[in-house]
């Protein structure tokens, strides 16, 4: 073997291990020898680790979030390796981990500060002795130790490679600040919708964040459902709920019955329950989608029986397995038109806007019931960095922890 390519996310957390993928290149390295070159391609999420970098000749890592740019970050890795076999010599990383835990919802590189700083890192790349720049944010529901961003590069000019990571880096810590928004709580969400609907020729799209099945969620919180129908939310759309006994009751039933459901709430999140109402069962479908919008690019999924289930003036498209709601496809494949709805909301915290955000007039993110949440500081953190901020502008996990000590000893 002449060299080693790896496709990894970087941010494994075993029950045995903290360093899941340190401990991987480890093994490899003790595997292959010292000398062997091995190039590595990361998920923006990565909490690279010293160990990973010690391992590795280059560590390449996503620029984009939504990642849509899976294949050019293979390509930079296979380049790195092409240069490493034609004779460059391994070069010593320079890294700085970032102070501060992102939350994922405010990492998109479609929205600022993340869009500006990921186009200043190419730029900085294209200076004169520096082969390679990469910066993750980090994935903050991972606890250990090390979890953070971090922002590094290689190259054979090690001055002109400190330079630009500590230029990025700078940058980056002072854009500590605008790494943030506002999560709406369910009614807050669906009232503001509606609001901003009345004035808009497109959608307004509600992230249902905290139930993403792309970070772990199950899909079937009925929070922001709720609030949908509390207030009779015109032209609503809502997907994916994840049901199977929900699906296979509305085929049962056929197009056109109605029925009482308990739906979803099954996945048994804190503050959740099951929606029980009377259903009208608008559309069925076998569950076979093409998804071929600019996230999952074509990939045939097989969700299995499904259905376009409505209450009142709200539209639920109901599947028996899970996928992220990525893709408008997921939709229209039970008969929902996305662009056609005044208010849609995603289970999904961030890829949705690869092929939802054209057609947005607006985009809100709720905190409704779920298991990955969008705070970092709500999360049952135990092995953190002492000196690491919560989320920007917040308390540092050893402040954290002194004032949860102090509330508990309160009460």
């Amino acid at each position: 073997m002449d060299a080693l390519y790896l496709d990894l996310h970087g941010a494994m957390v075993a029950e045995h291990v903290e360093d899941g993928e340190g401990e991987l290149l480890t093994r490899v390295r003790q595997r292959f020898g010292p000398d062997l070159p091995i190039a590595v391609s990361l998920d923006l999420h990565a909490n690279v680790t010293a160990r990973m970098l010690a391992q590795a000749d280059a560590l390449i890592a996503f620029r984009t979030y939504p990642h849509v740019d899976m294949a050019e970050t293979g390509a930079r890795a296979f380049q790195y390796l092409w240069q490493r076999l034609h004779g460059m010599p391994r070069h010593r990383p320079v890294w700085r981990r970032l102070p501060f835990l992102i939350p994922i919802c405010w990492q998109s590189t479609e929205l600022e500060p993340a869009r500006r700083l990921y186009q200043e890192l190419e730029a900085l790349e294209d200076q004169q002795g520096v082969t390679s720049m990469s910066m993750c944010l980090g994935f903050p529901a991972a606890d250990f130790p090390e979890c953070a961003g971090m922002v590094w590069g290689y190259g054979p000019n090690d001055a002109a490679v400190t330079q630009a990571v500590d230029r990025l880096y700078a940058d980056v810590c002072a854009s500590e600040p605008a790494f943030a928004g506002t999560l709406y709580s369910p009614q807050n969400a669906v009232s503001t919708a509606i609001m901003l609907s009345q004035r808009a020729d497109k959608p307004v799209i509600i992230a249902d964040a905290q139930d993403n099945p792309g970070a772990g969620s199950d899909s079937d919180t009925t929070g922001v459902l709720r609030a949908l129908v509390d207030q009779a939310a015109p032209d609503a759309a809502l997907g994916l709920i994840v049901d199977g006994e929900a699906a296979a009751a509305a085929h049962a039933a056929g197009e056109g019955a109605t029925l009482r459901l308990s739906l979803g709430g099954k996945s048994g999140v804190a503050g959740d329950a099951p929606l029980e109402a009377d259903y009208s069962v608008e559309k069925l479908s076998d569950g076979e989608v093409l998804a071929n919008g600019p996230y999952y690019r074509g990939i045939r999924m097989s969700l299995g029986p499904s259905a376009c289930l409505r209450l009142g003036t709200v539209r639920i498209a109901v599947s028996t397995d899970k996928a992220q709601m990525a893709d408008t496809a997921l939709f229209r494949y039970v008969g929902i038109d996305p662009t056609a709805q005044k208010i849609l909301v995603v289970k999904s915290a961030v890829h949705f806007r690869a092929d939802f955000q054209p057609i947005a007039h607006d985009i809100l993110v709720a905190a409704a019931p779920g298991s990955m949440m969008m705070d970092p500081a709500d999360l049952p953190w135990r092995h953190l960095s002492a000196d690491i901020r919560m989320h920007p502008g917040g308390p540092t996990f050893e402040e954290w922890r002194k004032a949860i000590m102090t509330a508990s000893s309160e009460h």
